[in-house]
């Protein structure tokens, strides 16, 4: 355990043995934070995965520094089918412990697998239609899309529970109990997936009863080999009612002989005709739509394949802007300011978490004002020394900072670049910047007679 404001190693005092710092409180702190990483761990080699994240996240609260809780709690989100937030708990790990840390392991082993990037990248997609379709109230076309998603990522403890939440709605009770098994296998003894479990218990022994009490009212007993079943409450009739339904049955029968089989007869060679050419439509239509079927089998083939190339588009430059951020921290860190300024300007900003993005602001707000001072100063001296092509790299980027830095010196002595290397067009606009942002100045009525 080290000292967590001098970085000293600690012994069993109770004050720093280095800076003298009371240390009592914060090593009850780390080792609560233990505690929970431990019971976390217990959870975890049962596959109480839900539980597992709940005792990781209470260890971080402790003690966000805890890297192998951090690593661990990412492993339980992957095992759970959520790689995204797996991801995010390793790149802080790493940001917080640059060396000898398993998660740059990890993040090799996912950026290595394109094709599991790739996967990733579609279930969360789908995922996305599936619940967009479920507040449509189009249940059917979600069940479908959440099979897919299924099927790309068979741990998706969610993705199992909304299909048996869909399942339960449809009244289809043994389906859902089977979602809920799947998803009890990898995580089994999440809340929702037993709170679920129930309902789907509760709705079967409902259909079962229903259908106990419709059996409830048919009777049935022997009669020789044969078992005859009947309504409960069949009343007998007497024989002289047996035999007046003889006689309606007779008459009722001579009278579809006469005025429905005969016509039937003389209908039935018409029928067959119409029948054949009525099959031939049939084949003629199913030919028909079976080539139409392909042709859009094939536009949405195309569709997804454009669409898995502009997703591991995305993910890629998602790991890179991390790689980036990573390289801008371990510069700042190690002193070098200029190749901490390069890494940061690399960095897209749209792809960062929010805990990421926290830690961009923190670095970019500490190189920045010695960056702009280091591109300022080399900008400088190469004008100085005539070497206008080195000045306009240099000024450039500090005048892509900060517009107005030095009171506008930046700005003006890239002008004067420009124009010395007999850019001319290149530095008229800058000259007319600088008349905008600097005007009544001796230098801005200079660059006013530059720029005409």
């Amino acid at each position: 355990m080290i000292c967590y404001k001098c970085g000293a190693q600690l012994d069993s005092s109770e004050s720093c043995p280095n800076c003298g710092t009371k240390i009592k409180l914060y090593k009850k702190i780390i080792m609560a934070s233990n505690a929970y990483y431990n019971a976390g761990l217990e959870k975890a080699s049962v596959r109480d995965l839900s539980g597992a994240i709940d005792s990781l996240k209470m260890s971080l609260r402790f003690n966000k520094r805890n890297t192998d809780a951090r690593n661990l709690l990412g492993l339980v989100y992957c095992e759970m089918g959520e790689v995204v937030a797996a991801l995010t708990e390793w790149v802080i790990s790493k940001n917080y412990q640059p060396k000898d840390n398993r998660a740059s392991f990890y993040l090799d082993e996912i950026q290595q697998n394109k094709g599991k990037l790739e996967a990733v990248n579609q279930t969360i997609k789908k995922y996305n239609q599936a619940l967009l379709y479920c507040k449509q109230n189009s249940r059917d076309l979600a069940i479908i899309q959440l099979k897919k998603v299924l099927s790309l990522n068979p741990k998706l403890v969610v993705g199992h529970q909304l299909l048996a939440l869909l399942y339960i709605q449809e009244k289809k009770y043994e389906l859902a109990k089977k979602s809920l098994r799947n998803a009890g296998k990898i995580d089994v003894n999440n809340k929702v997936t037993l709170r679920y479990l129930k309902e789907a218990n509760l709705g079967l022994r409902e259909q079962n009863s229903n259908k106990k009490q419709k059996s409830d009212e048919l009777v049935s007993y022997q009669s020789g080999n044969e078992t005859i079943i009947q309504p409960k409450y069949l009343k007998d009739t007497s024989a002289f009612g047996t035999i007046v339904n003889m006689i309606i049955g007779i008459v009722i029968g001579v009278a579809i002989t006469g005025f429905l089989v005969v016509p039937g007869v003389r209908r039935s060679a018409q029928e067959d005709a119409n029948k054949a050419v009525l099959d031939a439509n049939n084949i003629i239509s199913s030919k028909n739509q079976s080539i139409a079927s392909l042709e859009a089998e094939i536009e949405e083939l195309a569709g997804q394949i454009t669409n898995m190339q502009i997703a591991g588009e995305d993910v890629t430059s998602q790991v890179n802007s991390y790689d980036q951020l990573l390289q801008a921290y371990i510069c700042n860190e190690n002193g070098d300011v200029d190749a901490a300024g390069t890494a940061l300007g690399m960095v897209q900003q749209a792809h960062l978490s929010e805990a990421a993005l926290q830690v961009y602001n923190t670095i970019n707000g500490k190189v920045n004002e010695e960056y702009l001072d280091i591109l300022y100063k080399d900008g400088y001296n190469a004008y100085s020394s005539e070497d206008y092509e080195a000045a306009i790299e240099h000024l450039l980027k500090a005048v892509e900072i900060d517009i107005s830095y030095q009171n506008g010196n930046a700005l003006y002595y890239l002008a004067q670049a420009y124009r010395k290397s007999g850019d001319l067009e290149s530095a008229k606009p800058y000259y007319q910047k600088f008349v905008e942002l600097f005007p009544n100045t001796e230098r801005a009525a200079t660059a006013a007679r530059y720029a005409e």
